[in-house]
């Protein structure tokens, strides 16, 4: 029986995301309002840590994955 692991979507998902975030946060001026708050590239910081999560998910799946594949071997 095949299973579906939902972090292999999600994970995928969140580093296109964080991917986008993240040339957001280079390309947008710092004199620009959008993305800046108290001085700080909100696009940047969170870019990062929807990378950082989408990395976590796939590593997890990928784990998932490879465990599942050596306990159905003979």
């Amino acid at each position: 029986m095949a299973y579906f692991d939902l972090r292999l979507p999600l994970g995928w998902l969140f580093l296109i995301v964080g991917g986008l975030l993240l040339v957001a946060g280079f390309v947008v001026p710092p004199v620009s309002s959008d993305g800046y708050s108290l001085g700080m590239n909100v696009n940047l910081g969170w870019g990062l840590v929807l990378l950082f999560f989408g990395a976590c998910c796939l590593f997890g799946a990928w784990i998932y994955a490879r465990e599942r594949s050596e306990k159905l071997a003979p």
